[in-house]
């Protein structure tokens, strides 16, 4: 996967603010990959969707992926851990639209489906008209209480797409090995210098 590929799978969609606190108990474990784990909020057919997901946004390049950095389990936490039980329903009934969908096309279960074909599937939900998009984005920040009873399903698979990639990214860059092997690591930051020439700053930097 070339970097410009990851880049623009990273940025595929629909922007969505990251606005979840980072809990340090759980970015520990992005850091060794486990081939092997335990959902505490995912179901079994939600698993492999949510693991597929994580590598189409975060692929591994000349950078690590999101799967190499356990951010699926990652995902699985901040779900479990941090959305209220209103927003965990959202998600899992928007998981369960967007697994049909898989499962449709990829002609069997949904678990056991391609990275190819949740990739097709996925593109189908943001390759859409500037005006769609928006529209969508609208109903997000809205939220539940003011759509229309024909527009909870929709809601729902984008409150699940948007989740899945919001912890995902909200764990990529706060990550310890992202943050210290990738970027430009300052545990002690110094003084602020808000007038300075792009170019002198360099790469992005993390304080830990």
């Amino acid at each position: 996967m070339k970097r410009r590929e990851a880049i623009k799978n990273l940025s595929l969609g629909i922007g969505y603010v990251v606005s979840a606190p980072a809990v340090l108990g759980i970015l520990e474990s992005c850091s060794k990959p486990e081939p092997s784990w335990t959902a505490d909020f995912l179901s079994d057919e939600l698993k492999p969707m949510v693991n597929h997901l994580v590598d189409i946004i975060l692929p591994s390049s000349d950078l690590p992926g999101g799967v190499e950095l356990n951010l699926p389990q990652f995902v699985d936490k901040m779900c479990a851990d941090i959305l209220v039980k209103k927003d965990q329903e959202w998600v899992l009934r928007g998981g369960a639209f967007f697994a049909e969908g898989v499962a449709s096309h990829a002609g069997g279960e949904a678990n056991g489906a391609t990275r190819q074909e949740v990739l097709d599937v996925f593109k189908t939900y943001f390759d859409l008209p500037e005006a769609e998009k928006k529209a969508i984005l609208h109903k997000q920040q809205k939220g539940a209480e003011e759509i229309t009873d024909e527009e909870k399903d929709s809601f729902a698979l984008y409150k699940f797409l948007f989740t899945v990639r919001e912890f995902a990214l909200l764990g990529y860059f706060t990550s310890e090995r992202i943050g210290k092997d990738f970027l430009v690591f300052d545990p002690i930051p110094g003084g602020y210098k808000p007038c300075i020439p792009l170019s002198d700053v360099g790469n992005a930097w993390t304080i830990g």
